[in-house]
């Protein structure tokens, strides 16, 4: 598989969100999580990609140390967390988060398959995104997790 360009939006370790405003071609601040809510991993986009939510495809860079907001990243997928997004009107929607490892990597730099991560850091990343979403009054469900090749096939559509 390809090398997959992540742009990060919040950094491991950040209790802020950011988004990237494309009219603004800049990063703007868009949350504060409470405090001691922590984005466990690099979270960001996959450019030039479009999920069902309108926005680019979601990417959670799992990494030994964090990057910075607006860092590019070329990476390798290595699963997906298949996920449904409950709104406060009710409505849903899939809102997938991608899995990926830097390139450059070195203590993930065998990883390439979900399988091979230990399941505490999935669990977490699940939870995590559950609470996230319950702060603002969303649900966030989990469908399934998928392996590399069937994210890579999904990203490339």
């Amino acid at each position: 598989m390809e090398s997959i360009t992540v742009i990060v939006e919040t950094p491991k370790g950040s209790g802020l969100k950011y988004d990237y405003e494309p009219k603004l071609k800049a990063f703007k601040l868009k949350k504060v999580l409470p405090a001691g809510m922590v984005f466990p991993f690099d979270f960001g986009f996959i450019p030039d990609t479009r999920g069902d939510d309108g926005d680019p495809l979601d990417v959670v860079v799992i990494a030994e140390q964090g990057t910075f907001t607006g860092c590019y990243v070329d990476c390798r997928i290595i699963g997906a967390i298949k996920a449904s997004h409950t709104e406060r009107d009710g409505s849903t929607m899939r809102n997938d988060r991608y899995l990926a490892v830097p390139e450059v990597s070195n203590l993930f730099k065998d990883v390439s398959s979900l399988m091979q991560l230990p399941d505490a850091i999935l669990t977490q990343l699940e939870s995590f995104f559950a609470n996230y979403n319950e702060l603002a009054g969303k649900k966030f469900e989990v469908i399934e997790r998928v392996g590399a090749e069937e994210a890579y096939q999904t990203i490339k559509g």
